[in-house]
């Protein structure tokens, strides 16, 4: 028996009737839902604290309000983005003449989300009401270092006027993610580490079942000559140290033109003074960021940190990390290759635009970018040149949150996207459905008995819609009729 096989028969029966409900009668609780974030917020905020240390300005600032906007999108463009679209007359071809087209987008059926801890409302929150409004149910396995959060999310779903068999809330345990994408699903949405995401993926394809992967992110920043660099280096101080760097968008490869590097350095060293040693979540991201900082050391960069950083001793690493900026870093240092979870960031000098951009894509990531230029349009040329998922210009990381905009990655960063249009018809399939008017049909006649003019129908039917020239298009009318002619 397939692990959750309970719960997924009986979201499997829940799901059945909530498709045949129309987009509006789905739409009601999530107005519901959000009047009771409003209301429920002290208890959402203590509970993210008490999950990772988040404090209530983070949680309401990162968390609560993008939230509410994203259900508020739903409320607002969800009924018209999933309703049946017909297909234009104009674009049928000839040989279809009578039918009509009408693309509907239907739901998965059951879809499973691993959730992740690093932002437990607003990523968790978003795509599970993205599903539940396609009309899927919700196997949802949120993170074991964020179960207050889930609790209190699952109550307010619930509480909302979701059917409970229709949104499950399983065991917070590692083994739970795995065995999920193991259950009777019909679409899996995963956000975590891409090492994870590799393996659920391999797991998937076995059974051909389809998902939503967003994955780590190793994200770059171009400061092209004409920045301002006092934006620039606030933007990355702002960038690395967002929810202590526990964050896949989190600005982690800073590219300066070579001459301007030690004014960015010094716009830095004004930021650095203020920041403070940062508690991390688990243990592993202290060893790495550690094993990051030594690396890019002995490779030549120096670490700008609130106090001077030194080789720690074997064994003896703590739970907090400095912010550290590691200057002068090759572009080929692990820092920027690994995705990390930690307040650290390279600078990487640069002598051509060009240059940058092709070292820049020597990683194997490819989530989110920014670019700062008091040249907007020369912005927007280099961010159609950068392999990301979204470009951000003399902005990082907010407008990322904006849920009418898609958000996904390439590369390792994953497939698929969990925001706007594209994240909720994400969560359906499309069908095609046509209907055929008339009694036509010459291809049962030829199939049922042969014509050996036919041939000419279909070449001149060819010729007269698709080849070069009205003379050659006008040939192929008479070919057609002539065709036609025999065959009557």
């Amino acid at each position: 028996m397939p692990p959750f096989a309970v719960e997924a028969a009986a979201a499997r029966v829940a799901q059945e009737s909530w498709s045949r409900l129309s987009v509006r009668d789905r739409l009601r609780p999530i107005r519901a839902l959000r009047n009771l974030i409003v209301e429920r917020a002290d208890a959402l905020c203590e509970a993210a604290h008490a999950d990772i240390g988040r404090t209530p300005v983070e949680v309401m600032g990162t968390e609560l309000l993008p939230t509410a906007a994203a259900l508020k999108f739903l409320e607002k463009e969800a009924a018209r983005l999933l309703a049946p679209r017909g297909v234009p007359r104009r674009l049928r071809p000839t040989w279809l003449m009578g039918c009509r087209d009408v693309v509907h987008h239907r739901p998965w059926g059951v879809v499973g989300i691993i959730g992740t801890w690093n932002y437990p409302i607003f990523l968790n929150f978003g795509q599970i009401a993205q599903a539940l409004v396609a009309g899927n149910a919700v196997l949802w396995k949120p993170s074991e270092n964020s179960l207050r959060t889930a609790e209190v999310t699952h109550e307010l779903f619930l509480a909302a006027g979701f059917p409970k068999d229709l949104l499950q809330l399983l065991p917070a345990t590692r083994e739970a993610g795995p065995e999920l994408a193991e259950a009777e699903i019909d679409h899996l949405v995963f956000t975590g580490s891409d090492g994870v995401g590799r393996r659920l993926a391999a797991k998937l394809g076995e059974r051909l079942v389809p998902s939503t992967l967003e994955l780590s992110g190793c994200d770059v920043m171009f400061v092209l000559p004409d920045a301002n660099l006092e934006m620039a280096a606030r933007a990355a101080w702002f960038g690395v140290t967002l929810n202590r760097g526990q964050t896949c968008i989190a600005v982690r490869r800073i590219f300066v033109p070579r001459e301007k590097a030690e004014v960015f350095a010094h716009e830095l060293r004004k930021l650095v003074p203020n920041g403070k040693p940062m508690a991390l979540v688990t243990p592993g991201q202290v060893s790495q960021a550690d094993r990051l900082i030594a690396d890019a050391v002995a490779r030549g960069a120096t670490a700008l940190a609130p106090t001077a950083w030194t080789a720690p001793i074997e064994g003896s690493a703590g739970s907090t990390v400095s912010p550290t900026f590691l200057l002068n870093t090759p572009h080929d240092a692990a820092i920027c290759m690994e995705a990390c979870f930690s307040p650290l960031a390279a600078v990487i000098p640069y002598d051509s635009i060009d240059s940058a951009v092709s070292q820049a894509r020597q990683s194997p990531f490819g989530l989110a970018a920014s670019v700062f230029s008091a040249d907007t349009t020369a912005a927007r040329e280099l961010a159609a040149r950068i392999p990301a998922g979204n470009v951000c210009i003399n902005d990082v990381l907010a407008p990322t949150a904006h849920r009418a905009t898609p958000f996904g990655g390439l590369g390792a960063s994953g497939w698929g996207v969990t925001q706007g249009a594209e994240g909720l018809l994400g969560m359906t399939v499309p069908q095609a459905v046509t209907v055929r008017k008339g009694t036509f049909r010459p291809h049962f006649d030829q199939a049922a008995k042969p014509d050996p003019s036919t041939i000419n129908v279909l070449r001149g039917l060819l010729r007269s819609t698709h080849a070069s020239g009205l003379v050659e298009k006008w040939r192929g009318f008479w070919q057609l009729i002539r065709g036609l002619w025999r065959k009557k």
